[in-house]
């Protein structure tokens, strides 16, 4: 009798997470799947490992044996991969990315790096995009991700993914007339000339209301009922809805997150971040 790791893996999940439902969104495959991994397990075990109790799951008392060996198993295995990819790469690299994308999605890729790469170091900054760029242009920083418009864009920039742009607002903001009251962010970045640019085009005036350092802070006095915001549709969240006078304005690009290096050949720890960063953020 062979076990392999991943169906046990499966099952350990199962029991954790007290569901099949629940264990596939956490191995990122589908419900099927992991009923047919379990039903595989039992059946080369010779016994059912699992009882269910309306729409939970316990282990029988075969599982129960089991479930201590599984999880021995799959720590064991993890840890062997874990060792067999750590290189020896050695050195420093300085990588830069907004708030809400640290916040996101960043910091599993950097725990993931930092595993596979136990020699080397990242020095990490948060700032916006427009002053993430001043730092790489100067030397002080080595990677960057950067939100821009798709014409800002360079040559040797990697896109990792788009977002479609929105108009916000809170559920009971209402406009009438005069200038628009604009929330949106600092001096800098492309978010206030572009939301000015579309209103003047629309033959709409504007004023700004509120200016703030963060998406978290632009959505926070949008729901105050301060004004409309313009902002990438995958920071939208809270208590706000689409702006309904946006329909009546001219269409909007997309924003795109890109890697960006600084100047010159990047050392062969910028490099591997770099890669790492693409492969698990990139666009599929």
């Amino acid at each position: 009798m062979q076990l392999d790791v991943e169906s046990l893996r499966t099952f350990t999940t199962v029991l954790d997470l007290g569901g099949m439902t629940k264990a596939a969104d956490e191995l990122g495959v589908s419900q099927s799947a992991v009923s047919w991994k379990i039903k595989r397990l039992e059946e080369k075990v010779g016994r059912d490992l699992l009882i269910r109790e309306g729409r939970s799951l316990r282990p029988s008392r075969d599982g129960r044996e089991l479930l201590d060996y599984a999880r021995t198993i799959v720590a064991t295995h993890d840890e062997a991969v874990w060792r067999l990819e750590s290189s020896e790469l050695t050195g420093s690299v300085k990588l830069g990315t907004t708030e809400e994308v640290s916040a996101a999605r960043m910091c599993d890729v950097l725990a993931r790096f930092n595993r596979i790469h136990p020699g080397a170091t990242i020095e990490f900054v948060v700032d916006r995009s427009v002053h993430l760029d001043a730092l790489l242009t100067r030397g002080e920083l080595d990677v960057a991700v950067l939100q821009m418009l798709p014409d800002a864009c360079r040559p040797d920039d990697t896109v990792l993914w788009r977002d479609s742009l929105v108009w916000v607002s809170a559920p009971d903001w209402t406009y009438e007339t005069g200038p628009v009251p604009l929330i949106t962010f600092g001096d800098g970045g492309f978010y206030r000339p572009l939301a000015e640019g579309v209103l003047r085009e629309a033959g709409i005036r504007s004023s700004i209301a509120f200016s703030g350092p963060s998406a978290a802070s632009v959505i926070g006095a949008t729901e105050a009922g301060l004004g409309v915001a313009l902002l990438a549709s995958g920071w939208v969240e809270g208590e706000v809805i689409p702006w309904p006078r946006a329909k009546h304005l001219p269409a909007l690009p997309e924003s795109c997150h890109v890697a960006r290096s600084s100047p010159g050949e990047p050392s062969r720890v910028a490099s591997e971040l770099i890669a790492e960063i693409v492969s698990e953020l990139g666009e599929a």
